[in-house]
């Protein structure tokens, strides 16, 4: 055995963890000791092993496994167990000597072990005889994870757990192997974990306090105790603050304007005229015969052909210049898309296209160079180029650090939730991006027909916040239920599934995803569904004509969707029993409001969805059908409903209700994220600050004035 078997190696760059940070997507690193015996208060180290895991697979590449020469005796009966005889360490490093390069190559990952209580002590006891500060990492023990997930094991040794697993156990007792075994059961039970609703490194900590009977003994014992240590470390900070303007304005918002188009057959002098004559930097080249799609022909490139072929280069055809196609972003997206866009393809130019795709405007570095305080903003582009289940989990990761930052740039809440919901509606188009690729690759060909994916919901009209879930649905042109085309956009719906759940986007509980027959038909079995709903209005047809009207097209042929919303719309808007049966539903309120304006709590929290932001988004939903109002989010249909002459003071109230009760429920979310909480609509009132919590009292009391919207008796 040598006395250097590798020399710890830390990457270029270690992202800082912090409570929000997904379990899949983190950079973590499994770690064991060897030591001369298990007594932490005299005991030392002789062997250091640990194996990197970066977004959940094992890193091979970024090993460390060190021999230390403990400066005393290996006792026989610990040599026995490990192998490493005083021989082996003579000429090792001792500790002190090592724990420099050591801390460089942990830097701050997660610290992920069994029995690791163990080695932090052990860990703890060294830095103290050589006179250093011990510092805590972020810790996660596999065993505690079983406890969790399986408690009736008949025992929790690594051997037993990596068998649990199927995991082939090998070379026990040398720290290296131990670490990497470690690290295989670790990432074999994240999908257990997700199954259980435990995805991120807060919950699974505040899992594990709820069941560490094993702790008292442990501490008993001498070990580490890291379960109460999470809120003290380092690593538990706050975000960096963000630049938030990217995220309160559209691409529409800053684009230039007006356009100057060339024609393929101009010559580079002509253009090079209207450049100097306009002050411009870039001209928008018309599409050949050949081509639909437009080109750029900017400063720098005619300078590049000067500088390559002199003056000769004014009499070249700009179409030689030119570069096809033009790469472009929707009127209609964030900044911050925009923004990582340009970044990833190093452009400085993009155009951009209005509603009917045709080019309206530019989008230059100039108008974004302010905008780059943050690597934040590439969250948008990095789901849109995921290639893999990794990248895609990694991408969506940043979501929740976004959303906190913004809340403490006290963005509106309504933009908050747009981008949440613009990027729920990115990682649905993605995943299905990939898992029709998926099919391709595996030989089941591309789609057979045209078809459309959708996000429903809250995701649809543009309010989601961080509790969300997959409300997705699929419509193909043609095919009866059951057949080989049905059968293909099955498969489809479960692998886009499948993708959503793993990178962060829990399935949903009610089944409404494109996976269910009921939410995957061709357009005529649609048509004739949508008929049903609003022929018998049943409870279940309400509920699932309420998502359905709140849907948006994410990919694929979108004139399917817009087939059967128009179909939906026509349909709803002349049915006086449906609408009045959907208007019954959205007044029925059950206000968490007691008597003398207390809230009803149980166990400290109240529900202010059904009682509160429901009975609003769902008013505004039934007067948007019944006036033909095509917007989707609760803010725009309300004013729509002003602008037709709707009573200004009563619309004025259920927005800002609207506004406040969906801030309440953001920043209730923020708090449990970071404390390892459940999300959901289940808010604690006395978590709130005081202002906060009188205008939500308000609020509430605004919304039974939803019967006066939809002209319902009060109940």
């Amino acid at each position: 055995m040598s006395n250097q078997r590798r020399k710890p190696r830390r990457p270029a760059s270690t992202p800082r963890k912090t409570a929000v940070t997904l379990l899949g997507n983190m950079t973590a690193v499994a770690l064991d000791t060897e030591t001369t015996g298990l007594d932490t208060a005299k005991d030392r180290i002789i062997q250091v092993g640990g194996v990197r895991i970066n977004s959940g697979l094992l890193d091979e590449e970024g090993n460390c496994n060190q021999l230390l020469n403990p400066g005393m005796p290996i006792p026989d009966i610990s040599r026995k167990i490990h192998g490493i005889s005083d021989e082996d360490v003579r000429d090792s490093p001792k500790f002190s000597e090592f724990v420099s390069q050591f801390r460089n190559w942990l830097g701050n990952s997660v610290v992920i072990g069994h029995s690791i209580g163990f080695d932090l002590a052990m860990f703890k006891r060294e830095c103290d005889l050589a006179g250093l500060d011990w510092e805590v990492p972020r810790t996660i023990d596999i065993r505690h994870m079983v406890d969790i997930l399986s408690p009736n094991l008949p025992n929790y040794s690594l051997e037993t757990l990596a068998s649990w697993q199927n995991i082939q156990v090998h070379d026990r007792h040398d720290a290296l192997a131990d670490a990497e075994m470690t690290a295989k059961v670790f990432i074999a039970l994240l999908p257990l974990l997700r199954e259980r609703g435990i995805r991120t490194l807060a919950e699974l900590e505040n899992a594990c306090r709820k069941v560490d009977s094993r702790a008292v003994d442990e501490i008993k014992s001498g070990w580490y105790d890291f379960l109460y240590q999470a809120g003290q470390d380092p690593l538990h900070h706050s975000p960096a603050r963000i630049d938030s303007y990217p995220y309160q304005h559209k691409v529409s918002d800053i684009m230039s304007t007006p356009l100057f188009f060339a024609v393929v057959e101009d010559t580079v002098s002509h253009v090079l005229d209207i450049l100097m004559e306009k002050k411009i930097s870039s001209i928008v080249v018309k599409p050949p015969e050949s081509s639909s799609r437009h080109g750029i022909v900017t400063e720098r490139d005619i300078l590049r052909a000067i500088n390559r072929h002199g003056m000769a280069a004014l009499d070249m055809p700009i179409k030689d210049l030119a570069t096809f196609p033009l790469r472009t972003v929707k009127h209609s997206e964030f900044l911050f898309r925009a923004i990582g866009m340009m970044d990833r393809l190093r452009f400085r130019h993009l155009g951009v296209e209005g509603p009917d795709q045709q080019i309206i405007g530019m989008l230059t570095s100039r108008d974004l160079v302010r905008q780059k305080s943050t690597d934040a903003v590439n969250i948008g582009d990095a789901v849109l180029h995921a290639e893999t289940e990794q990248d895609l989990a990694s991408a969506w990761s940043n979501l929740s650090q976004v959303a906190i930052g913004l809340d403490r740039e006290n963005v509106d809440v309504r933009n908050i939730a747009a981008i949440i919901s613009e990027e729920l509606r990115a990682i649905t188009r993605q995943a299905c991006v990939m898992a029709e690729q998926e099919m391709v690759n595996s030989g089941l060909g591309p789609a057979p027909v045209p078809y459309c994916m959708l996000v429903l919901g809250s995701g649809g009209r543009g309010e989601s916040l961080l509790a969300m879930d997959q409300d997705n649905a699929i419509v193909y042109l043609e095919g009866e239920p059951g057949s080989e085309t049905d059968r293909w956009f099955e498969k489809l719906g479960q692998r886009a599934s499948e993708l959503l759940n793993t990178a962060g986007v829990p399935y949903c509980k009610g089944n409404i995803m494109a996976s269910n027959p009921e939410w995957r038909m061709g357009l005529p079995q649609w048509k004739s569904m949508i008929e049903s709903w609003i022929s018998r209005t049943r409870p279940d047809d309400l509920l699932k004509t309420d998502i359905f009207f709140d849907a948006v097209a994410v990919h694929g042929d979108e004139s399917l969707m817009e087939e059967i919303t128009g179909h939906a719309f026509e349909l709803g808007s002349a049915s006086r029993s449906f609408l009045s049966l959907m208007a019954a539903n959205a007044s029925n309120v059950h206000s968490p409001l007691a008597m003398f304006k207390r809230f009803r709590l149980v166990d400290g929290r109240m529900d202010v969805k059904m009682g509160g932001i429901l009975p609003i988004f769902s008013a505004a939903r039934v007067e948007s059908i019944r006036n033909r109002i095509l917007h989707k989010s609760t803010p725009e249909r309300l004013n729509a409903l002003l602008e037709q002459g709707r009573p200004a003071e009563l619309i004025d109230n259920l927005t800002e209700a609207h506004r406040i009760i969906l801030t309440a429920i953001l920043k209730q979310q923020l708090f449990d994220l970071e404390n390892g909480i459940f999300l959901s609509n289940m808010i604690a009132p006395d978590k709130m600050r005081p202002g906060l919590r009188n205008n939500l009292r308000w609020a509430l009391e605004q919304v039974p004035s939803v019967t006066d919207l939809l002209g319902v008796p009060a109940k």
